[in-house]
């Protein structure tokens, strides 16, 4: 006994240090091992045994991967070296299996990998064998003969094979042996047999000690208590109709179905033949309370969830009468769980590499699946699927793993990402199915360029701008995202014949505006184009380029430049016409240009102050300075305009110039002075507009003062008593008549005559000069008639007072005229010396300087004046 537990203990050294046998075959690997080895101990070298260079394990990110819940082993990545992480109790983990394995699958990345390893638990002897009881009681009629049989239990040992219970032995007895019994399935259980008639009244009780031992080495033992009790006479035990019942039930039968009815017959009458059924001890607890037997039938029934996964369960029902001394039988209740398709697959992502760049190539590992359906046979199988209208397909690795990988190009910009649904799907009937659900991201790859809407664009700049304006905006688009899809915008350096781009226009980099750096000229440069770079910020970055075609808007800038006649140093062009010209006589034509163009240059000509505006016109498209009538002898020599010349912009710019224009059959030795000789009628401002109204004003006031004066003198006459030469008589009604000459006189005065006719011509009142009057005026009155005003001014007038029963011819001429003997020549009148009746032939034309006649007829008052020429 003290030698037992050393001889153990070397047992166990002695097993873990058994050497351990590793293969590989098709991508599996399997090493064996003993149950409670030592963590630390030596398995073997993974990098080793599968050929794989141990300095690569980190970098392909090795893994070992399992579905136990506790990590029985450890590799070290550095060198491959797989060694015990945990003692492995096969019993714990293997329970009644016969054989022990521990499956891991060993994932490598760059490139993916997946190896099987298998761990085979080889078992030890460490587990005694032990009876479910402590102590058993047996009844045993004293009048059974001998060759009676008695069923003990059996004794469960974890271990396996040669380890587990290979005999039993009872303690010493006279009454009773043991013997091993064979079952159906071929396992051993012991029994109880009576050697020798039983006599309660000798021995009303025997203690027995059964012993079971296992062929392990060292050997191990364990023991129950069997209490046998002498009943007293019941002959006849309880027979069933089969020593072997089965049964078939479905795995997901409801708690109280029927399994089976056992059924048993006592020959006995009274107690001893009523039979009570009930699950023998060699029964286990498990089924036990997985199923009920109902003691009064027999019937056996489920009890709650059948929670196994064997597909044949082994009970023991016992039949026992009622006796005093109580026989029993015991029969095998075989029960076949027939699978239901009641366990969907599990899907177990394994790895996933997401996000998948744009530019994977086909075939791409994605991820990792592991698929297991936990029903056997045909509901275990598992078919897996994805969509088809995805770039990506499902290939099966070994066993239940299926690999994710690209089935075509992949593009961001059309999907950015996909939400793949696996489907496992069992064969069974009906097929359960399970659906998982992975985000594979696509990242982006800087595979767009930039693009613009159009490859080139117009913008209409107008010239004159203010630097710093904004012009345009350019905007390109790029579908990719981050960095790869930033735009940034510069400029091309392209020279033209502007100078350099940089000098002319700026873009912002960042929204792609476009502004002005400087002015731009039409007249300078009217087009021109250049390119926008829109680049984008990925690696390598990629760039398209815009066209942007600049026209150059013109403004009315420019006014017109009169290129003929030419007027220098400020002088006046002249022209020469012939003094007999024609109507639509061509003068001159004015020629002038505008820098403009469109509107802004379209050119149209006017007279702007013309000295004689029935004269002259002026086409006003082709800038044709032409006669508007034919000329006259009595026409001035020189005349003088202003053409104006402008433009049709917005606003109109002008230009003038001044014509002098000489009336002359040749060429005069010195032209005439055009600059202050001529009047000039200017343009009607508001100022003139005053002027005038206040001319007018003030001349209405002052022909209102005339005719008071006049009515007051007409008034102060009636009331005298004498006729006077300012008087007229009441039979001789006074008219008064106002002779005016107008030209360019040296030596001009204002004349104001009354003359009175009546019965006495000797009452004049005269002022000032009047002696050369009555002659050179060709009156036949008395100059101490006439009443003169003399004032020096530009034109003269002559008030006469005559009567209407007289024809006075009145002939006004200047002082230089007057002063002549004999009075005016060529006058027509008395006095002058060509002695021609007056209004007679040219007596007109004898008139100098701008003279005027006036001739006032006798009975009707009427004045006839001569028309007037002016030089």
């Amino acid at each position: 006994e003290a030698a037992h537990p050393n001889r153990e203990g070397r047992m166990r050294v002695y097993l873990m240090v058994l050497c351990l046998i590793s293969y590989s075959v098709d991508g599996q690997i399997e090493y064996s091992i003993s149950e409670e080895t030592r963590r630390g101990v030596s398995v073997g070298n993974i990098a080793k045994d599968l050929g794989i260079d141990a300095a690569t394990l980190s970098s392909r990110k090795f893994r070992m991967i399992t579905s136990s819940s506790k990590q029985y082993f450890n590799i070290d990545v550095s060198t491959g070296a797989l060694s015990v992480n945990e003692p492995i109790d096969r019993e714990q983990v293997c329970e009644l299996k016969t054989t022990c394995f521990l499956n891991y699958e060993l994932v490598l990345e760059n490139p993916l990998e997946l190896y099987k390893m298998e761990f085979k638990v080889l078992d030890i002897n460490d587990n005694s064998p032990s009876f479910p009881l402590n102590e058993y009681r047996l009844n045993v009629a004293e009048f059974l003969s001998p060759g009676a049989r008695f069923t003990l239990p059996d004794a469960q040992d974890l271990d396996e094979g040669t380890n587990s219970v290979q005999i039993y032995t009872l303690s010493p007895n006279e009454h009773f042996r043991l013997e091993m019994q064979i079952r159906g399935d071929g396992s051993k259980y012991p029994e109880l047999v009576l050697e020798k008639t039983l006599d309660r009244e000798q021995q009303a009780l025997h203690k027995l000690v059964i012993i079971a031992k296992d062929g392990g080495t060292p050997e191990r033992s364990g023991d129950a208590d069997v209490v046998v009790t002498v009943l007293d006479t019941n002959d006849n035990a309880p027979a069933f109709e089969h020593s072997v019942y089965r049964a078939s039930i479905l795995e997901n039968s409801r708690s109280g179905t029927l399994v089976t009815k056992v059924h048993a017959t006592d020959l006995d009458e009274g107690q001893n033949g009523e039979i009570r059924y009930s699950f023998s001890n060699s029964t286990s607890a498990d089924l036990q309370r997985m199923f009920l037997i109902d003691p009064q039938t027999g019937e056996v029934k489920v009890n709650g969830i059948l929670d196994v996964q064997r597909p044949l369960l082994e009970m023991f029902i016992e039949a026992r009468d009622k006796g005093a001394f109580g026989m029993s039988s015991t029969a095998k209740l075989l029960v076949e769980i027939t699978d239901v398709n009641n366990n969907a697959p599990e899907i177990t992502i394994t790895s996933l590499s997401s996000p998948v760049p744009e530019d994977a190539l086909s075939g791409t590992v994605i991820a990792l699946l592991s698929v297991v359906d936990k029903d056997p046979g045909e509901n275990g199988k598992v078919t897996c699927q994805i969509p088809a209208n995805i770039p990506f397909h499902l290939k099966s690795s070994f066993d239940n793993y299926y690999s994710l990988v690209t089935d075509g190009p992949l593009d961001r910009e059309g999907v950015s990402e996909y939400n793949i649904t696996v489907t496992a799907m069992d064969l069974g009937s009906p097929p359960l199915a399970t659906r998982r659900t992975l985000w594979v991201q696509i990242s982006d790859v800087n595979d767009n360029p930039p693009k613009f809407a159009s490859s080139a664009c117009d913008i209409s700049v107008t010239e004159n701008n203010l630097p710093g304006a904004s012009l345009y905006q350019v905007s390109a688009s790029d579908p990719d995202v981050g960095e790869n899809g930033r735009i940034s915008y510069t400029l091309r350096d392209m020279g033209f014949e502007g100078g350099a781009l940089s000098s002319f226009f700026a873009v912002n980099s960042e929204n792609g505006n476009i502004y002005a750096k400087s002015t731009f000229d039409f007249e300078q440069l009217r087009s021109f184009h250049f390119q926008v770079e829109a680049k984008d910020h990925g690696s390598p970055a990629l760039s398209t380029a815009l066209t942007v075609n600049v026209l150059i808007a013109d403004q009315n800038d420019n006014i017109p430049v009169i290129l003929y006649p030419v007027a220098r140093n400020g002088s006046v062009a002249v022209e020469i016409v012939p003094r007999l010209a024609d109507a639509d006589y061509l003068v001159t034509k004015v020629v002038a240009d505008d820098a403009d163009s469109g509107h802004n240059a379209w050119l149209s000509y006017h007279l702007l102050q013309p000295s004689d505006s029935g004269l002259f016109r002026i086409l006003a498209n082709t800038g044709e300075l032409r006669t508007a009538r034919s000329m006259r002898s009595t026409d001035s020599i020189k005349h003088k305009v202003i053409v104006l010349v402008k433009d049709h912009g917005e606003p109109s710019l002008s230009s003038t110039i001044a014509l002098g224009i000489l009336l002359a059959d040749s060429l005069p030795q010195a032209l005439p002075d055009f600059g202050e000789g001529l009047e000039v009628r200017g343009q009607l401002t508001t100022l003139n507009l005053y002027l005038i109204i206040s001319l007018a004003c003030i001349s209405f006031v002052f022909l209102g003062f005339i005719l008071f004066l006049v009515l007051m003198r007409l008034l102060h006459c009636r009331t005298t008593h004498h006729r006077s030469c300012c008087c007229s008589g009441s039979h001789f009604p006074s008219e008064v008549v106002e002779v005016s000459g107008v030209g360019k006189l040296t030596h001009t005065y204002l004349y104001r005559a009354s003359l009175g006719i009546g019965p006495s011509n000797n009452n004049l009142l005269l002022n000032g000069d009047a002696r050369n009057i009555p002659n050179a005026a060709g009156l036949q009155a008395p100059a101490s008639c006439i009443q003169i005003q003399k004032v020096k001014s530009d034109h003269f007038n002559a008030i006469l007072l005559v009567s209407s029963f007289l024809q006075i011819h009145i002939h006004a001429c200047a002082p230089a005229c007057t002063r002549e003997p004999g009075g005016c020549p060529d006058a027509g009148i008395p006095g002058s010396r060509s002695g021609r009746p007056p209004g007679s032939g040219r007596s007109r034309r004898a008139l100098p300087n701008g003279g005027a006649a006036l001739a006032v007829k006798r009975g009707t008052g009427a004045f006839v004046q001569e028309p007037r020429r002016r030089f």
